[in-house]
């Protein structure tokens, strides 16, 4: 008997990634496609999809090799689990960047086989992604590479140093509270409009972080997310107790950004629950604050000197002096993530302040199934 195939995602802006994915998805067998509805997207990405649902239904259904599709009834990132369970399919087929542990779990205790596919563009064509073809979107991402939590005075304080952070080409859209600055990066858009305008990049970091933080402002956010998403290439911010650094180091040559390229891998978790909060429970001291500035201190100099095993043992250094101050960060789907991978990796860390979103590996082999990242260049 001809296997069913399950597969599920928002498809928006039907495009020959997307077909070239259902191909691969159905080569297994009759293949059946779970739209997440225009509330899940709207949820799940901070904005609505450019199609409605209906419209998404219509172009999917009538894409070769689908047998049918239908809108998931639930919601969030198993919105689709009431159809999963009814159906009982033989297999669930997802991309690298739609991979996370909550639909591998959830397909093992169903016992439905759980496939991986890399993106692979059709022969000849360009790949695509419906992030790059939404165009009218090119804020830029972060990722906070080490000194986390030193941007926030009640840890600097205590004892000063720095935050490293490099800023990324949106080459995929990252889910909202996946500790990628999406929250800055939304008023950055509100801000400017789809990209960020011409000027000095630390004037313009400045300028966003007054505006993400506002007067009365109760939880202000850490400077490093404007810096990040402002300016190019790889930084670091330097804390004193205050919300604003007292400098900012720049570094932007090529063989430095295709070092770190080349070492990350960003394994998905999913976005952070609603009612997270990495402050529950902190426990920030002196030795605390010391311990990640000396390991932030000690990720710079191996970045700067190329250095990937110092990289990946700085880089774990600073996530463990995060959780000895912040153990809220961590949970159980973390842990089980490090540990899958643990021999694979020189070293690991949460993106952004944790609780999901992704678990960042810095690693001198593939590591399958992750994400990577495209550091974004100073245009001259």
């Amino acid at each position: 008997m001809t296997k069913k195939v399950f597969v599920s995602g928002c498809f928006d802006l039907l495009h020959s990634g997307h077909v070239a994915f259902f191909q691969a998805a159905a080569s297994y067998g009759d293949l059946y496609v779970a739209l997440g509805s225009d509330a899940t997207v709207y949820n799940l990405k901070g904005r609505l999809p450019v199609n409605n649902e209906d419209e998404r239904l219509y172009m999917v259904r009538a894409v070769a090799g689908v047998k049918d599709a239908f809108i998931s009834s639930g919601s969030g990132m198993l919105d689709f689990e009431h159809e999963l369970r009814a159906m009982k399919p033989d297999l669930f087929v997802v991309n690298a960047d739609g991979n996370v542990p909550q639909k591998e779990a959830l397909c093992k205790e169903l016992g439905i086989e759980y496939v991986v596919l890399e993106r692979q563009p059709h022969a000849e064509l360009p790949p695509r992604s419906t992030t790059s073809l939404r165009r009218v979107d090119q804020m830029p991402y972060r990722i906070d590479i080490a000194g986390g939590w030193l941007d926030q005075p009640f840890v600097s304080e205590l004892h000063p140093g720095a935050v490293v952070t490099i800023s990324l080409e949106p080459t995929i859209a990252f889910n909202e509270r996946s500790g990628m600055a999406t929250s800055t990066r939304n008023h950055a858009l509100e801000l400017w409009g789809p990209k960020l305008p011409a000027g000095d990049p630390e004037k313009l970091a400045y300028v966003l972080f007054c505006y993400d933080n506002p007067p009365g402002t109760v939880r202000v956010s850490g400077s490093q997310d404007a810096i990040g998403i402002a300016m190019p290439g790889l930084n670091r911010a330097y804390y004193e107790g205050r919300y604003w650094p007292t400098r900012i180091d720049r570094v932007g040559d090529e063989l430095t950004l295709q070092f770190i390229e080349q070492a990350l891998y960003l394994v998905p978790l999913g976005p952070r629950d609603e009612t997270y909060d990495p402050l529950n429970g902190r426990n920030p001291t002196i030795a605390g604050a010391k311990a990640l500035a000396e390991a932030t201190d000690a990720c710079w100099e191996a970045i700067r000197a190329h250095n990937l095993k110092a990289f990946g043992a700085a880089f774990r250094a600073s996530f463990e002096a995060q959780i000895a101050m912040f153990p809220r960060m961590v949970n159980d789907d973390v842990h089980e993530v490090i540990e899958r991978y643990r021999d694979q990796a020189l070293g690991w860390k949460l993106s952004g302040a944790g609780g999901g979103g992704y678990v960042i590996f810095v690693a001198d082999q593939p590591i399958r199934n992750a994400v990577r990242v495209n550091i974004r260049r100073e245009i001259e």
